[in-house]
């Protein structure tokens, strides 16, 4: 939602007299401009803890009416003005049954008033009993012209100072700086933009990475989210050329081009399959490919003891991705977040509203987030999730058949710098059936350490005993890989194009050694 649309929400909710409106924010101040713009001539007042209750007026000094949380409450009840309450940061008090009370006598005497309140807050927390009687805003970030604004205040008071130089002509640069900034609140920008100045004396396009790099620290407070640098590239996924194809068709799909063409964006998808068989790698390597940010969602972290905090956490998490959109969110091991999702958790129905509101959030998103999903075990998933229009297609990735297996070899040797001239790659290949890609880069790892430790070369033979000296997981999970194999069949898109058929997996393996 605009910052427009939102003042235009807010300007409805005063008018229609909804009594208490809950504004989620970390911005106080960007948030108490718009309720002045929307407001007009209403007097405002304002509570914190430190300051107590005043009353704000143009040009004139703050007048306190009010001290303690209580004592403010009270005040707005027996207030007979036409006027406005924000409540900063009240969400602690929320767990008090006197200030719960307190709350919706507040609600009962504001009905049938021209007098609201708003709460401002960074966390929602709602107690069961108000549920009915709040209505609840989430406050945008600043957009790319609140940007634009921002970084020309910046040039224009920089401008007559000779120790500075804004080297911003070029339209293209400065609408890179301005993108690089997207998903900071106006603090964080404002702070970033001074850093980069202070930094070399100046502000141009090479100051994209120093926001970048400020803004990578800024998504990692958040607990939940990590931004991860495009460092990985399509060449160094080796097989599943069906995903590959499915993915390189989709390079333009978040351009003008596309939308005018009459497509819609895409969604995300989901990749079940074995592990270490290059799932999370495609994540990366699709953001890589589509020169997009990758944004890691980590699903565990989003819990937490205090009530209405985990759903807080999802609603922040989102709320960065869609303000930096387009982009890559990637939620590696889904299951893990979501398992036990439909049978009931213990956990008061958190996990069930945070499950609610994702699944709503994938379904009816409008912003250009495109979400790969992971999972090793899919029957740890609900059924809802996996039903079409919460992902583009769901994509099955098994353990990698010879030609892909050849293929990953020769992709990890040549990471090592090693002549794959030297290497009998066919061989390698026939003996490491069943290995994952993940272990086929173990084998080629283990056998470095063995070469550097005897002062000798990476060779054949080393890397054959390694690979004979493995046991691999579709040995040791060789039920659980049938099983996921068998549900796959009818249910998902194979990543893999090629005729060959599949890895065969190996009840036991005989492990022996050449000297």
């Amino acid at each position: 939602m605009q910052l427009k649309q939102v003042e235009q929400e807010l300007k409805v909710l005063i008018g229609a007299r909804c009594p208490i409106i809950y504004v989620i924010s970390w911005e106080e101040s960007r948030v108490e401009e718009s309720i002045r713009r929307v407001i007009g001539a209403k007097r405002l007042y304002i509570w914190s803890i430190t300051n107590g209750l005043i009353e704000t007026k143009d040009g004139e000094k703050p007048r306190p009416v009010a001290n303690s949380l209580a004592e403010a409450l009270s005040y707005v009840i027996d207030s007979d003005e036409n006027a406005v309450f924000v409540f900063r940061d009240l969400h602690p008090f929320m767990r008090e049954l006197t200030i719960i009370r307190k709350l919706r006598d507040v609600c009962c005497s504001l009905t049938k008033t021209r007098k609201t309140m708003i709460i401002v807050s960074p966390l929602l927390e709602i107690p069961t009993e108000l549920e009915k009687d709040i209505n609840i805003l989430d406050y945008p970030l600043p957009n790319l012209n609140e940007i634009e604004g921002i970084l020309s205040g910046f040039c224009a008071s920089a401008k007559d100072n000779p120790s500075i130089s804004i080297e911003l002509q070029d339209p293209a640069h400065k609408e890179r700086i301005v993108k690089a900034a997207l998903g900071l609140t106006e603090m964080e920008i404002e702070n970033v933009f001074a850093k980069a100045i202070v930094t070399d004396g100046k502000l141009d396009i090479s100051d994209v990475d120093t926001i970048l790099a400020e803004k990578k620290q800024i998504i990692r407070k958040s607990g939940v989210l990590e931004y991860y640098d495009n460092a990985e590239d399509m060449s160094n996924v080796g097989g599943i050329d069906e995903l590959k194809d499915w993915v390189k068709k989709r390079t333009k799909a978040f351009s003008e081009d596309a939308r005018k063409f009459g497509l819609p964006e895409p969604k995300g998808i989901l990749l079940v399959g074995v592990q270490g068989c290059g799932k999370s790698l495609c994540a990366k390597s699709i953001a890589s490919l589509w020169k997009l940010p990758l944004l890691k969602f980590d699903m565990g972290a989003i819990f937490t003891k205090w009530l209405g905090e985990s759903e807080s956490n999802l609603r922040k998490a989102i709320k960065i991705a869609e303000s930096i959109s387009p982009v890559v969110f990637w939620v590696d091991e889904l299951e893990k977040g979501f398992a036990g999702m439909t049978s009931g958790s213990g956990d008061g129905g958190t996990g069930s509203r945070i499950f609610g509101a994702f699944l709503t959030w994938m379904q009816e998103k409008t912003k250009p987030v495109f979400v790969v999903a992971t999972a090793n075990n899919i029957s740890l998933l609900p059924p809802e999730l996996l039903r079409k229009g919460r992902f583009d297609e769901i994509f099955f990735v098994d353990l990698p058949g010879l030609e892909e297996r050849k293929e990953i070899l020769k992709i990890h040797i040549e990471k090592k710098k090693r002549k794959i001239a030297t290497f009998d790659i066919d061989e390698l290949a026939h003996l490491s059936n069943g290995f994952s890609g993940a272990e086929l880069e173990q084998v080629i790892v283990a056998s470095l350490y063995e070469a550097f430790d005897s002062n000798t070369d990476l060779s054949q033979k080393l890397v054959c005993n390694n690979i004979r000296a493995t046991v691999p997981l579709s040995t040791t999970m060789h039920e659980q890989i049938e099983n996921l194999r068998k549900w796959a069949k009818d249910r998902a898109r194979p990543a893999t194009r090629s005729s060959e058929p599949p890895c065969e997996v190996l009840g036991t393996r005989k492990i022996e050694r050449i000297d």
